[in-house]
C-alpha cells in the first residue's frame, strides 16, 4: 500500500483536515493537545511564517498526530518539510517540478487544482487526491458535484472559505475524502492563548461529522 493511500484512508476516517499558521513553537504543545483532546488527532501546517518548519519538527515528534505541511512551491519546501517530520504536502497549485519531486520520492502531496486541466496534470504526476482550491471562490460543493460525474474517480480535498456551516454541502458528495479549514485555530486565538475555545470547536465540528455519517 502506498503511502498517499495511507494518508488518504486516515484523512477519510476524519474527514476533517484543519490547516494553521504558527508563528510560535511555544504554542505548538497546547495546540496539539486542543486536537487530540476535540478528537481531530490530524493537522496541516502551512509554511508561511518564518518558525513553521520548527512548529512541524516539534508535532511530527509527538508521534501521536498526522502532520502534514502547507503551502509548498518549490521542490527546496517540500524537501524541508519532508525533513522536518511531515507525512504529506499540500500546495496551493500544480507545480510540476514538485510534484514530479513527490511521485519519485513517494511523498503524498495534495496539490490545489481549480480546472479540469489542472486536475488531469495533478493526475498525470501520480497524485491520489487534488485540492480544489480556493473551494468557495470557484463555486464550492456545486462545482465538485459537476466535476464528479466526468470524473468520478478523483478524490477532492477542498479549502478555502469552508466553514462549520457550510461542511455539510461538501461532506455529501462522495468524492471529498475530508475538507480542510482554518476555522479550528484562528492567528487571533493561538496569539490570545485561547486553547480551550479550540479544542471546543474541533469537538464539535468532529460531532457534526459523526452526526452526519450516522444520517446516511
Amino acid at each position: 500500500m502506498s503511502n498517499a493511500t495511507v494518508i488518504l484512508e486516515q484523512l477519510g476516517r476524519y474527514r476533517l483536515l484543519p490547516i494553521l499558521t504558527v508563528e510560535d513553537p511555544a504554542q505548538v504543545e497546547p495546540l496539539a493537545k486542543a486536537l487530540i483532546a476535540g478528537g481531530l488527532p490530524c493537522v496541516e501546517l502551512t509554511l508561511r511564517t518564518p518558525k513553521a518548519l520548527e512548529c512541524v519538527k516539534l508535532l511530527a515528534a509527538r508521534g501521536d498526530l498526522l502532520v502534514g505541511a502547507g503551502t509548498i512551491r518549490s521542490v527546496d519546501q517540500a524537501k524541508a518539510a519532508v525533513a522536518a517530520g511531515a507525512k504529506f504536502l499540500v500546495s496551493p497549485a500544480c507545480n510540476p517540478d514538485v510534484l514530479s519531486w513527490c511521485r519519485d520520492n513517494n511523498v503524498p502531496i495534495t496539490p490545489g487544482c481549480v480546472t479540469p486541466s489542472e486536475i488531469e496534470l495533478a493526475l498525470s504526476h501520480g497524485c491520489h487526491a487534488v485540492k480544489f482550491f480556493p473551494a468557495s471562490n470557484f463555486g464550492g460543493a456545486k462545482t465538485l458535484k459537476a466535476y464528479s460525474a466526468p470524473m468520478p474517480d478523483v478524490k477532492f480535498i477542498p479549502t478555502g472559505g469552508i466553514t462549520q456551516e457550510t461542511l455539510a454541502d461538501y461532506l455529501a458528495l462522495k468524492t471529498v475524502v475530508a475538507c480542510g479549514g482554518g476555522w479550528f485555530a484562528t492567528a487571533d486565538d493561538l496569539k490570545n492563548n485561547r486553547f480551550a475555545e479550540i479544542e471546543q470547536r474541533v469537538r464539535e465540528a468532529v460531532a457534526l461529522v459523526a452526526s452526519l455519517a450516522a444520517k446516511k
